[in-house]
C-alpha cells in the first residue's frame, strides 16, 4: 500500500495519506498567531479543509480530532468556530486538553484523522 506525504519537510509532513485515511499533523495558525482563540481556530479549520481536499477527503469524513489549547478558559472561544465549521450528524470523535505549545503566540492546535 503506497503512502503519499503532504507538505512534507524536514521534520514532518502535513499530512500523510495511507490506504484510505488522511493524518494530519497539528496544526497551527501562523497567520493569525497571536490573535484571539476564536481568528485561530477559523485560520485552522482552513487549512484542516485544504489539506483534506488535497487528500481527497474533507470534513465530513473526519474520524477523530485532537484539539490543544495553551489555556483551557478559552475552550468556548474555540468551540464557537468549531461549532459552525463541523457538519451536523458528521461529527468526529474528539479530544480537547490543555498544553503548552510550540511557542506562546499559539494559542490553539488541531490535529484530525479522516477517511477518504
Amino acid at each position: 500500500m503506497s503512502i503519499r506525504r503532504i507538505g512534507a519537510g524536514a521534520r514532518m509532513s502535513k499530512a500523510v495519506v495511507h490506504g484510505s485515511t488522511v493524518y494530519l499533523a497539528g496544526q497551527v495558525a501562523d497567520k493569525s498567531k497571536g490573535a484571539s482563540v476564536a481568528e485561530q481556530t477559523q485560520e485552522i479549520v482552513g487549512i484542516i479543509d485544504d489539506l483534506l481536499k488535497e487528500a481527497g477527503s474533507d470534513k465530513t469524513k473526519i474520524l477523530s480530532a485532537a484539539i490543544y489549547l495553551s489555556d483551557i478558559s478559552t475552550f468556548a472561544q474555540m468551540n464557537s468556530v468549531w461549532d459552525t465549521w463541523v457538519v451536523a450528524d458528521h461529527t468526529p470523535a474528539r479530544a480537547t486538553v490543555e498544553a503548552k505549545l510550540a511557542a506562546p503566540e499559539y494559542t490553539v492546535e488541531i490535529a484530525v484523522i479522516a477517511a477518504i
